[in-house]
C-alpha cells in the first residue's frame, strides 16, 4: 500500500477536530468547483461565439480558394478540368471571376466587386440559405444577386424592370485614353435577389453569371480569375492541395477557409487566449484558499506528523502526504465543477436561458478540449500549490 496516499485520502475526508479548518477546506473546495465551473462555462461560450462568427463567412466562403501567382486572370483547358475531376478529395468546383467595377443607380454609385460565379456556386457554396429577398440568379442571364448593404446604398429593390442597375468595368489596354466614355466597358443587369451574410459582406460582391462578367471584362471562355472547390468529408486537405498544385505547375496559390479568414482567426483565437488567462487568474488566486487550507492543516495534525516521523518516516513521505491531499482535492473539485459546467452548457443548448437578443441565445459548445484544457489547468495548479504548502513539514516544524 502507498502510505503517504493512504493518510492523504484519510485527511481528505474526515473532519478536523478544529471547526475553523472544517470551514477553511470547505471554502477551499468551493474556489475550486466554482473556478473550475467558471473556467469551462466561459471557454465554451467564447467556443460558440467563434462558431457562431465564422457561420456567417462559411455560407460563402469555400473549403480551398485558388488563384492565380501572376496577374489577375488565368487559362483553364479541358484537360485540366477533368484532372481536377480525378481528385479524390473534390466533391465540386466552381470557376468564378471577381473584380472591381462601378455600379451605378439612379444617381448613386458604388465601387465593389463583381463576382462572376457558373451554375455549380450554389453546390460549392451554400449561399442560397443567406437569401434575404427573391431568388439566386439564373445561368446565361443579365441577372444579379446584390447584398443587403449595397441595396440599402442605393435604396434599390428587385426586379426593377424601369431602373436597370449599370455596370462599368474598364477595358484592358494600354496607353493615353481620349475618350473616357470609351475607357469602359458598360452593361445593364437585373437585380433578382438579395443576400444577408454580414455587415462587411453584404456592401462587398454583386453575384452574375461568368459569362456575363467575361464579355464585360472582354475574357475568353476559359479564361477566369479562380476556382473554389468542396471537398469530401474527411478528405485530405494537403494532397488536394499539392494534386491541385501539380496539374496548375505551381503557378497558382491556395487558400483553406482559416487561411481566408486569416484576421478574424487570429482575432478570436487571440479573445479565446485572453479570456483563458483571466480566468485562470482567478483560479489561481482561489487556489491560494487551498495553500492556506493546506498549511492549517499541517499545523492541526503536527502531532501525528511527529509521531510518523518518530516511527522512521521520512520528512519526504510526509511532505508528499499533503502534496497529494492538496491535488486529489483539486481533483475531486475539478471533475464537480467540471460536472456542473457541462450541465449548465448543455441546459443552455437546450433551453437557450440566456439570450443576447429577444431572437439569439447566447451561442455555447460543448466541445472535449474544452475539458481537457480544464482539468489539465486545474490539476496542474492545484499540484503547484499543493507543492508550495508541503514544503511547509520540515524537521524544524517537528522539532
Amino acid at each position: 500500500m502507498n502510505f503517504p496516499l493512504y493518510i492523504a485520502k484519510r485527511y481528505l475526508f474526515s473532519k478536523s477536530k478544529n471547526n475553523a479548518i472544517n470551514i477553511i477546506n470547505r471554502i477551499a473546495s468551493m474556489g475550486i468547483i466554482v473556478g473550475t465551473m467558471a473556467l469551462f462555462v466561459v471557454l465554451s461560450v467564447f467556443s460558440g461565439l467563434k462558431v457562431f462568427s465564422l457561420s456567417f463567412t462559411n455560407e460563402i466562403d469555400p473549403d480551398l480558394k485558388m488563384t492565380t501567382m501572376y496577374g489577375k486572370s488565368f487559362f483553364i483547358s479541358p484537360e485540366q478540368e477533368n484532372q481536377i475531376k480525378k481528385i479524390n478529395g473534390v466533391a465540386s468546383y466552381t470557376k468564378i471571376i471577381e473584380e472591381r467595377v462601378l455600379f451605378l443607380f439612379k444617381d448613386k454609385q458604388h465601387v465593389t466587386y463583381l463576382k462572376g460565379v457558373d451554375s455549380l456556386y450554389p453546390v460549392v457554396n451554400n449561399i442560397k440559405v443567406k437569401l434575404f429577398n427573391g431568388r439566386w440568379l439564373k445561368p446565361d442571364s443579365y441577372q444579379v444577386v446584390i447584398g443587403y448593404g449595397i441595396a440599402q446604398d442605393f435604396s434599390m429593390g428587385i426586379l426593377d424592370f424601369e431602373n436597370p442597375l449599370q455596370v462599368f468595368a474598364p477595358k484592358p489596354g494600354k496607353g493615353a485614353i481620349e475618350n473616357p466614355e470609351e475607357a469602359f466597358n458598360k452593361t445593364d443587369v437585373l437585380p433578382v435577389g438579395i443576400y444577408s451574410i454580414s455587415e462587411e459582406l453584404d456592401s462587398k460582391y454583386v453575384f452574375a453569371d461568368l459569362g456575363l462578367v467575361q464579355d464585360l471584362l472582354m475574357y475568353k471562355s476559359n479564361q477566369i480569375s479562380g476556382m473554389e472547390f468542396h471537398l469530401k468529408e474527411n478528405a485530405d486537405e494537403s494532397a488536394v492541395i499539392a494534386q491541385l498544385k501539380n496539374i496548375f505547375k505551381d503557378k497558382v496559390t491556395l487558400k483553406n477557409r482559416a487561411q481566408l479568414n486569416e484576421s478574424l482567426y487570429k482575432m478570436l483565437n487571440t479573445e479565446n487566449i485572453a479570456v483563458y488567462l483571466i480566468f485562470t487568474l482567478v483560479i489561481i488566486v482561489a487556489l491560494f484558499n487551498l495553500i492556506g487550507a493546506l498549511i492549517m492543516m499541517i499545523l492541526d495534525k503536527k502531532g501525528n506528523l511527529k509521531t510518523l516521523f518518530n516511527l522512521g518516516t521520512e520528512i519526504n513521505s510526509l511532505r508528499k502526504i499533503f502534496l497529494l491531499q492538496g491535488t486529489l482535492l483539486s481533483i475531486f473539485g475539478g471533475l464537480i465543477g467540471l460536472a456542473l459546467g457541462i450541465i449548465l452548457v448543455i441546459l443552455q443548448q437546450q433551453y437557450e436561458l440566456i439570450m443576447i437578443t429577444q431572437t439569439l441565445a447566447y451561442p455555447v459548445v460543448f466541445t472535449l478540449e474544452n475539458v481537457l484544457i480544464v482539468m489539465a489547468t486545474i490539476i496542474s495548479l492545484g499540484f503547484a500549490a499543493s507543492l508550495i504548502a508541503s514544503s511547509r513539514v520540515s524537521k524544524k516544524l517537528l522539532d
